[in-house]
């Protein structure tokens, strides 16, 4: 019997702030020694009082606003009282009835996926479990720290969509400046609610996958749960609400606990914490004003603006600094355009011609020199003005695409501008028709086999001898005049 999968995603992120979210210790997910960032307001220590981090309930506001998010006159936090060793206070300060931002969607290709809220809790501790030992140690270097979760309607219905909601929120997250979303460093943790149903409209007993560090782990998680679901459903077995981890080496889900409701966590209005009047206007349209391009209005505006084919512009919006740079450097290409005072009638062209070979470059040449790295790094020395000056002498083939190759290797080493390289390195295009004409006869004199062949209707004889004639040149030659000379003399003597 076929199920529909009913899924809907938690999604835990530490959020960018300076400190903690109820006390002044540093908010820092690359220190390495244990127990440094501590005091005793997130240790929990008695007679302590949490004071509410104002960026952190801003960069809250921001995501629900950047979300579709409703957000309320008042917003107010909650204890919820569980006992984990890595929780010093043996309760965590979280929302339940009042959280920050309510009723939000998020578009993902094509589909909305309905998101019940967004709220502001503190993130717990960290276990470590040496191998071989028969105990644990505790790190309380994350305790405290900001922590938003997402919660999502049971709307998505396969891993390879859960996957992709959690890949376009991650980079909204990112576009945003509200978390750096690192799932290496447990800054981005996914959890997924999976239960099938025998119809739409239907919902089965939910099992919840913890430990889906990576959106591959999301993935193959969720599809592994729906598999092993379906097996006991199709045995005529129930299925039993439960806690399960992600054994990521097993590529198995694992039995951890029975599932608790709201009631087991004994929630309460937290007593020591103010409620918060978020109904001022120019509080929230402060926040507004500070949503940037998102993602999907970029892809929109490539589309439209530079006519990119869509695996080109999602290189430029996954890698948000790499299209900036992409823009910059057409900024300086759109003047070039104008200067040269190239008719207003195919102005648009033209410039649409330049767009692709710039495109080309930045994401092929440029792209291979970076090795992944970040065009924005303090040891990227080509700036978008000499990167644009670049293009401009390839597109005018005053340098062939082999000499490009060793101008922009050049320009990535020292930051020279491409004029400078060229000069310097003896790079100047041969562009004399009679010099090229001659070496051009030298090369067919000594390749009479590859002329035969061509007289025989061989059209790959052509491309051998103008191989011959750019290494002869070193290719230095105009591959245009090269083209136009030695299909003029092969013509002549056929």
């Amino acid at each position: 019997m076929p199920y529909q999968p009913i899924i809907g995603l938690e999604v835990h992120i530490e959020l960018k702030t300076k400190s903690k979210m109820f006390c002044d210790c540093a908010n820092d997910s690359n220190e390495r020694h244990p127990n440094v960032n501590i005091c005793p307001i997130c240790m929990g220590h008695p007679g302590t009082l949490p004071v509410i981090n104002k960026e952190a309930v801003r960069k809250v506001i921001k995501t629900g606003l950047a979300l579709n998010s409703q957000i309320p006159e008042y917003s107010k936090f909650d204890r919820k009282n569980y006992f984990y060793p890595d929780l010093p206070k043996g309760y965590q300060i979280s929302q339940l009835y009042q959280p920050l931002c309510r009723k939000g969607f998020l578009v993902v290709d094509g589909k909305k996926i309905r998101i019940r809220e967004v709220h502001l809790e503190e993130d717990t501790g960290k276990l470590i479990h040496p191998e071989g030992k028969d105990y644990s140690l505790v790190d309380f270097n994350r305790a405290g720290i900001p922590l938003m979760e997402l919660v999502t309607e049971p709307d998505l219905r396969s891993a390879k969509e859960s996957r992709k909601f959690a890949e376009e929120l991650q980079l909204i997250l990112r576009y945003l400046d509200v978390s750096e979303a690192d799932m290496e460093k447990g800054e981005f943790r996914v959890e997924a609610n999976v239960s099938l149903a025998k119809k739409e409209g239907e919902l089965g007993t939910k099992v919840e996958i913890k430990n889906l560090n990576s959106f591959r782990a999301v993935e193959k998680g969720i599809d592994y749960e729906i598999k092993r679901q379906t097996e006991i459903l199709n045995s005529g077995k129930k299925v039993i609400q439960e806690t399960r981890g992600w054994d990521e080496i097993r590529g198995v889900t694992v039995g951890q606990r029975e599932k608790e409701e709201a009631h087991d966590y004994r929630y309460f209005p937290e007593p020591d914490l103010p409620i918060l009047h978020l109904g001022v206007t120019d509080f929230i349209n402060e926040i507004k004003a500070e949503i940037p391009e998102l993602p999907q209005q970029r892809r929109e505006r490539f589309k439209k603006e530079y006519n990119l084919l869509d695996k080109e512009i999602e290189v430029f919006v996954f890698n948000k600094d790499l299209g900036e740079y992409f823009e910059k450097a057409m900024s300086e290409l759109r003047n070039w355009v104008k200067e040269v005072e190239i008719k207003r009638k195919v102005e648009r062209e033209e410039f649409l011609k330049l767009t692709k070979l710039c495109s080309n470059y930045i994401i092929t040449d440029l792209q291979g020199l970076l090795k992944g790295a970040s065009v924005v790094g303090e040891d990227f020395l080509i700036t978008p003005e000499n990167f644009a000056e670049f293009i401009t002498l390839i597109y005018t083939a005053a340098i062939s695409s082999k000499i490009a190759k060793q101008v922009l290797g050049e320009m990535f080493s020292t930051g020279a501008d491409p004029s400078h390289v060229i000069e310097e390195k003896g790079l100047v295009q041969i562009t004399d028709e009679v010099e090229i004409e001659k070496i051009i006869k030298e090369v067919i004199s000594k390749n009479q086999k590859a002329v035969e062949d061509f007289k025989k209707g061989k059209t790959a004889a052509s491309q051998y001898l103008i191989g011959q004639i750019m290494a002869r040149t070193k290719g230095k030659a105009s591959p245009q005049i090269v083209n136009k000379l030695l299909n003029k003399i092969l013509t002549k003597t056929k």
